[in-house]
Formats: structure tokens, C-alpha cells, sequence
């Protein structure tokens, strides 16, 4: 027998009507529990799963994989829990920025990994073929005493080749000798200009340094400051004295100060903040012992700013000074 066979029709159209909004009742309770889409947070998300799937990321960078790490899971958080649209998009900005620090640690750890293999290996051939040319004079050398000692109509003149011969291997050999020493020098020279670099990169971990194309930068956020003023603030004194010390450990290396303000105000006032912001750094630097002659100044004003002026945290991300460290030369990378 069918259902409602034998129900009136009124009845029908009752039973139907209460389907229907229960069904729509239940897809309303769906929708309610399922939080909505957010860009930023799925931006982040997939930002910080790239990098986690890069090999050379998660050995070169994994205190900064962890941070990406965590700052995601507070943005989700902040977006699961209280739908807080500005704290979320703040938070995984700084996630997304993070993952791509440390995709940018993993390309340059693994830049640095083929050009110490390629290096090597063009020594490598460099001084196999050195050997054989010296190889190769000595046995000239002895086949031309080996002539002599059959030959004593001309003994004299197989002499001479092969005393001539056995200089030109003895200055072969000499040039495979000197050779063979330049490239271990040069192997040594490299591996503590290496062992050094990620010495001072592990030094300024605290400090939340990050390596770049322009080399290891520090930055300072608007912490040290008060707004609108230039004068450090009483804790902003333990980040100088951590640089200061770092700085000491690496006395092959110079310092390029860059001050950063947001868009708020005209550039020329900007411009003569970050000035003033810079100048206050180095001038606390030197105060802690480190060489006014090590140091550089840049104002670079709203440039480059590293988040959006149009949000309260944006702004107050682009209120920074940058410390950019030089190499072991006290050479600055061009800006890019």
C-alpha cells in the first residue's frame, strides 16, 4: 500500500508543507555551523603548507616554519571562534609572511648547496688534470734517461733532455703542489666564511632576523618608539644592547639603519621621521660601544611598506627600522 494512499488532500498539503520546513530548517542549522570562507586565512594556509612541503625550507628555516605554524592556528582561531574578520586577516598575513620567509631561507640554503658542489667539483677536475700533466713530464723524464743509458753516442744530448725534462716535471709537479694548496685555502676560507654567516644567523634568531636577497635584516617594530616621536623608548635599549653584542662577535661586519613610517601625514614629515628614528638608533648603538664608522643611515619614509596602511595593525607593521647586516667584506647588496 503507498503512503497518504488514502489521506484527503488537505492532509496532504499540510505533511508536505512540514517537510519542507524542516528541511529547510536543517540546511539553515548547517549553514550556521560551518564557518564561511575567509581569502586571507586560506591564502595563509596554503602559503604555510607550500613551505612545509619544501625539504629545504623545513631544514633551513624550521624555527620560522613554526612560527607560520602557530600564527595560523591563532588566525583560524580568531575566525573559527569569533568571526574577528581584522585580527584574523592580521594574523594570517603574519602567517603567510613567515611561510614565505622560510621559503626564501630553503631557496637560499639550497643556492648555497649547489654552488659548494659545483665549486667543488671544478677543483676536483682542475687538480686531476694538474696531476696528469705532472704525471706525464715524469714519464718524459724517464723514458729520456731510459734513452740515454742505451744510446752512449749521444749521452750527452739525451742528458740534457732529460735533465730538461725532469725540470719542467718538477715545476709541473710544483704547479699541482701550489695548486692543490691555493684550493684547500680556498676551502678553508669559504667554510669559515660559512661556519660564520650561520653563526650570526643563529645570533639574530632572537631578534628575529631573517636572511633576504639584501642579506641578514633585523627588524625593529614600532614598539621601540612612541607614535609620532623618535626617541627610543626604556625597553628598546635591551634589542641595542643584544645588537650591539652581536656586533662585537662579527667585527667584519657593518650595519645599514633603515627608519620606515606608514602613509599617515605628508611625505616630507615622514621622511624626516624615519630620519630622526634611524639617527636615534645608531646614535644608542654607539652609546653601547659599537664603531659610528661601522654604521650607515637611509630615511626611506611610507616606501616599501610590508603590510596594508588601510588597517591599524598594517600601519603599525610598516612603523619599523631595518638593521641590514653587510657581508663579511662590509659590502651592502644593491636594493631590489
Amino acid at each position: 500500500m503507498k503512503p497518504f494512499a488514502h489521506t484527503p488532500a488537505r492532509l496532504k498539503t499540510r505533511l508536505g508543507a512540514s517537510a519542507s520546513a524542516l528541511t529547510l530548517a536543517a540546511l539553515l542549522s548547517a549553514c550556521q555551523t560551518t564557518p564561511p570562507v575567509n581569502p586571507d586565512l586560506e591564502r595563509a594556509r596554503a602559503s604555510v603548507s607550500e613551505a612545509r612541503a619544501n625539504p629545504y625550507a623545513a631544514k633551513a628555516a624550521a624555527v620560522e616554519l613554526e612560527r607560520a605554524q602557530q600564527t595560523l592556528v591563532r588566525a583560524e582561531k580568531a575566525w573559527s571562534g569569533d568571526r574577528d574578520t581584522d585580527q584574523t586577516r592580521h594574523l594570517a598575513y603574519l602567517a603567510q609572511r613567515s611561510a614565505e620567509v622560510a621559503q626564501a631561507q630553503g631557496a637560499q640554503a639550497q643556492s648555497e648547496e649547489r654552488l659548494t658542489q659545483a665549486g667543488a667539483e671544478r677543483e676536483r677536475v682542475r687538480l686531476q688534470a694538474r696531476t696528469l700533466e705532472a704525471d706525464r713530464a715524469t714519464s718524459a723524464a724517464r723514458q729520456a734517461q731510459a734513452q740515454a743509458q742505451s744510446a752512449q753516442a749521444q749521452a750527452q744530448t739525451a742528458q740534457g733532455q732529460a735533465a730538461q725534462s725532469q725540470a719542467q716535471a718538477e715545476a709541473a709537479q710544483r704547479d699541482a703542489a701550489a695548486s692543490r694548496l691555493q684550493a684547500d685555502s680556498a676551502r678553508q676560507q669559504a667554510g669559515s666564511e660559512a661556519e660564520r654567516a650561520a653563526s650570526l644567523e643563529r645570533d639574530l634568531q632572537a631578534l628575529r632576523g631573517k636572511s633576504t636577497q639584501r642579506g641578514m635584516v633585523v627588524t625593529l617594530g614600532d614598539v621601540l618608539f612612541a607614535t609620532g616621536r623618535a626617541a627610543l623608548q626604556p625597553g628598546a635599549m635591551r634589542t641595542v644592547q643584544q645588537l650591539a653584542q652581536v656586533l662585537q662577535q662579527y667585527p667584519e661586519r657593518r650595519v645599514l639603519i633603515e627608519g620606515f613610517t606608514d602613509n599617515t601625514g605628508s611625505e616630507q614629515l615622514n621622511m624626516e621621521l624615519s630620519q630622526r628614528r634611524a639617527e636615534a638608533f645608531r646614535q644608542a648603538l654607539a652609546g653601547a660601544g659599537v664603531s659610528s664608522d661601522r654604521m650607515e643611515l637611509r630615511a626611506q619614509g611610507p616606501a616599501n611598506p610590508v603590510a596594508d596602511n588601510n588597517t591599524a595593525a598594517g600601519r603599525q607593521a610598516n612603523r619599523r627600522v631595518e638593521v641590514l647586516f653587510s657581508d663579511p667584506q662590509g659590502r651592502f647588496a644593491a636594493a631590489g
